[in-house]
């Protein structure tokens, strides 16, 4: 999927008079060497290279700085994005080839660095001073996100025509992804959410309006996923948006995620009439213990209405899932695995669960109570479980168990009658599958592999050796004591002061 990130890092900077490039170093047609993908950026001759890198991508986004910096010494690096958010200044003690970091949103801290102001008024700006790390105070958020320009597509290689959305997850091609709104306003137990902190803010239905007509017109895009954490959170604005493009039609079909409470059975027959083809929801687990402890206020009832209200709306249903939370066993899992096959979904996703550093249960998960975690940067990638709750025996035991869940849900007669009345409307899907048959094939036999043969494969790599561990977070007070909040030490009360 597009990188919209550093996409709207590259239209604010141009929007003030700095030309930028935008490279996607595992875009359509990237070189899979870290000598070629330097070359490639080396080639715009470049002053300043800014890196979006998550925890599982950190590793590999610091080797291609290095070769830069090493080629060209005065090229500034600057890193930015939840993993550097969450662990802060102490990354430049271990990475001396990184000149700056950014702490929270970027596009005022890359614009001052761009315009070469003084680096002791730069806020969100971590640097070096001597042997010091200075890390400057935050900087105000933007709280008008209809004041940011749309996010230079126009400058991401094959796009987007070389980027697809989830299979057999839209009816029309091509598709894009969007994000309308920064935060989220819960705290999970295993969500981070340095970068923004406790601010929710969103765009306005007529910019949200302006932005779909916008990818339709210039790049043919008929189908928009919606990746808001909570995109029905603002009641108001999901309205009026779908009451403008019933109106004033588009061509266009979305998806978008709801919250079990913050939709009802009118706004979902509105989503539906404005073009939406499937919701999904987070649900994570459906041991009880489970939700209440990682989840809390979303109840295993609610769920099932809220399904059953998506269904009754002529909407697809699609279930998000995480295996192997803290607490997380064999029994809970099967729970959850009857429990998903009993609603009808259309759809699921299952992550591996990885903690994050940012996250309310990250202490739990280094503290060695509740399991054994594998702070392999690397394999925090929702992918692999780098963390093994103590309810199981082995990793592979995990992901025998994970495999068999998954092909309990696609086997599953239910689903594949749903799946065969829209074989047709997914005819780009099935020539994508066509395409890269073989890949296609690979995948279903990584399915089908036992707990022998996941034992036999054994580890995936060694440890990286520039990768440091043991880091501590570093939190605002909000945060902590949200992040306190959510795994049951202390009631926090956001009511404003008298």
């Amino acid at each position: 999927m597009a990188p919209l990130g550093i996409l709207q890092l590259a239209a604010y900077l141009e929007q003030h008079g700095h030309p930028c490039a935008v490279y996607d170093c595992l875009g359509p047609g990237a070189p899979a060497s870290l000598a070629a993908n330097t070359e490639i950026i080396l080639a715009t001759n470049p002053k300043l290279v800014g890196f979006s890198a998550t925890t599982s991508s950190f590793m590999a986004a610091f080797e291609l700085a290095a070769r830069i910096k090493a080629s060209r010494p005065a090229v500034q690096i600057v890193f930015g994005n939840v993993h550097v958010s969450a662990i802060g200044g102490e990354l430049l003690r271990h990475f001396p080839e990184i000149d700056y970091l950014c702490l929270g949103e970027g596009e005022g801290t890359l614009l001052d660095l761009a315009e070469q102001r003084d680096l002791r008024e730069i806020a969100n700006l971590c640097y070096r001073s001597g042997e010091d790390i200075v890390v400057n105070p935050r900087r105000q958020r933007i709280l008008d996100l209809d004041d940011l320009p749309f996010p230079a597509y126009e400058k991401l290689a094959g796009f987007p025509r070389g980027y697809h959305l989830p299979l057999f997850s839209s009816i029309k091609r091509y598709g894009a992804t969007m994000v309308t709104s920064r935060g989220c306003p819960y705290t999970c137990s295993f969500c981070d959410r340095t970068v923004f902190e406790r601010w929710y803010r969103t765009n306005s239905a007529a910019y949200v309006y302006e932005h779909m007509k916008y990818l339709r017109d210039r790049f043919g895009v008929h189908h928009i996923n919606f990746y808001d954490d909570l995109f029905t959170a603002q009641r108001e604005r999901v309205t009026a948006l779908c009451e403008q493009l019933i109106a004033q039609p588009l061509g266009m079909n979305f998806n978008c995620a709801v919250r079990t409470g913050h939709t009802s059975d009118a706004l979902l027959r509105l989503l539906q009439r404005a073009g939406a083809v499937m919701v999904s929801m987070g649900i994570e687990s459906a041991a009880p213990g489970m939700m209440e402890r990682h989840k809390a206020g979303v109840s295993l009832d609610a769920v099932r209405q809220t399904v059953e209200q998506i269904h009754a709306a002529g909407l697809r249903a699609k279930g998000l899932f995480i295996f192997g939370l803290p607490g997380e066993t064999p029994e809970t899992i099967a729970a959850t695995s009857d429990f998903m096959l009993s609603l009808g979904l259309d759809d699921m996703n299952m992550s591996k669960f990885s903690p994050l550093y940012g996250a309310p249960i990250w202490d739990e998960c280094v503290g060695g109570e509740s399991g054994e975690f594998n702070e392999d940067w690397r394999l925090m990638n929702c992918l692999n479980f780098a963390y093994l709750p103590k309810g199981f025996a082995s990793r592979a035991q995990m992901d025998a168990l994970y495999n068999t869940l998954v092909r309990r849900f696609y086997d599953s007669k239910g689903f594949r009658r749903r799946f065969a009345r829209r074989l047709w409307q997914h005819r780009w899907s099935l020539w994508q599958v066509l395409k890269n048959l073989p890949k296609t094939i690979q995948a279903a036999r990584y399915f089908n592999r036992s707990k022998a043969d996941l034992e036999r494969v054994g580890p995936v790599f060694a440890p990286h050796p520039r990768q440091p561990r043991g880091l501590t977070p570093s939190l605002s007070p909000e945060l902590v004591a949200d992040g306190l909040a959510a795994v049951g030490q202390i009631e926090v009360s956001r009511r404003p002061a008298a």
